[in-house]
């Protein structure tokens, strides 16, 4: 259930109720691929106001396998976190797996990357392994075309998508839980098809609606585009999920269209390859020019990293390949990131977005 409680332009603040609590919108997923936020204790990420992970279907159904999973008593125990879960259906990996995978009418087959092995996932098994792994917000499978497909390719995509929607949604109404389905609309870079796969998807109705397909290649004012033209065709009074979005700059421009909620691997991703979100533009932390830099890296962060150590040594443990440096660096991107959502839901609340937005934005800059 979502409560839509302020709006602050079109930017919207409200409460996520799942079955493993409320979650304060809009907000961001810190993503637990296959069950761990790579780095950070489940409790680390909770105390940093984290409120929702992601996991992946594809990936925790190759290992350990959903039945496993089931067995432990669901993901919530299994990796010890109380909180919402949110697992993607595997869809994401029809696109990323391109190459290792099959395309047909009535499913996708992949060939395992860890062994070689035969899998077949269609709408009605995403959903199944998603219910057996216990998630909260479960999502319909779909196809993601890349940026540049040609819009005949696109078309026939979106059918797909929507067939297998529908399946999606009929086979959770048979096996209903406690879970939320989402649909995600598709249609490429093409206004009329984006509006047409979101008006067919709120014909089938969920209980929330992701928009997905972008970031994967276009240039940021086509992704803004699309969310301009998408947006206005689906629910007010449903949650809007934009996924795998996830630069600090591209979050604002979303939350100004209405968006509610975010995922994205930058946040983790980085940290391991030394890439720091601060309040002033992203610190990259092998540079020579903070070998002797004994400042904090953040003065505006509060996290661990930020109160303990400087940018000196956080250089040198990433320099020196130091198991520590992962933990220091994705601790400090996960509390960035959770920190300017807080800000974000207050802005909102004082309807003052506009504002922040662009305050944020003019103190950005890389160093």
């Amino acid at each position: 259930m979502f409560e839509l409680r302020q709006k602050s332009g079109k930017a919207r603040r409200g409460i996520l109720k799942t079955a493993h609590g409320e979650i304060q919108t809009p907000f961001f997923m810190t993503i637990a691929t296959a069950g761990a936020v790579k780095g950070l204790l489940p409790e680390e990420v909770k105390n940093l106001g984290g409120q929702i992970l992601l996991s992946n279907t594809y990936h925790l159904h190759l290992r350990p396998g959903e039945e496993v999973v089931e067995k432990a008593g669901g993901l919530h125990k299994f990796m010890n976190w109380d909180g919402p879960i949110l697992t993607d259906s595997g869809g994401y990996q029809v696109f990323s797996l391109a190459k290792i995978r099959k395309l047909k009418a009535d499913g996708v087959e992949f060939q395992s990357h860890l062994d070689g092995s035969r899998i077949f996932l269609t709408p009605e098994k995403a959903i199944e392994i998603q219910q057996k792994l216990g998630a909260d917000i479960i999502m319909c499978l779909d196809e993601c075309p890349g940026a540049h497909e040609e819009r005949a390719y696109v078309k026939k995509s979106l059918e797909l998508t929507t067939r297998w929607a529908k399946r999606c949604k009929d086979y959770h109404e048979i096996h209903k839980d406690k879970s939320m389905l989402f649909g995600i609309v598709q249609g490429g870079m093409h206004s009329d098809l984006r509006k047409e796969s979101a008006k067919q998807l709120t014909e089938i109705g969920f209980d929330g609606y992701a928009i997905g397909g972008l970031s994967v290649g276009e240039p940021n004012e086509v992704m803004y585009k699309m969310l301009d033209e998408t947006l206005p065709e689906l629910p007010e009074d449903k949650p809007r999920y934009l996924m795998g979005v996830g630069t600090p700059e591209d979050i604002l421009e979303a939350v100004e269209r209405g968006i509610d909620m975010f995922d994205c691997a930058l946040p983790t991703r980085n940290a391991r390859h030394g890439y720091l979100f601060t309040s002033k533009g992203v610190v990259r932390i092998r540079n020579e020019a903070h070998k002797e830099d004994f400042a904090t890296l953040d003065p505006d962060c509060g996290c661990y990293t930020c109160k303990n150590y400087t940018r000196a040594y956080l250089r040198h443990l990433f320099i020196s390949a130091e198991p520590l440096s992962l933990r220091l660096n994705t601790l400090h991107n996960v509390a960035f990131y959770l920190n300017l959502m807080k800000k974000i839901r207050e802005a909102i609340g004082k309807d003052r977005f506009g504002d922040f937005k662009k305050a944020f934005l003019a103190t950005a800059k890389s160093s």
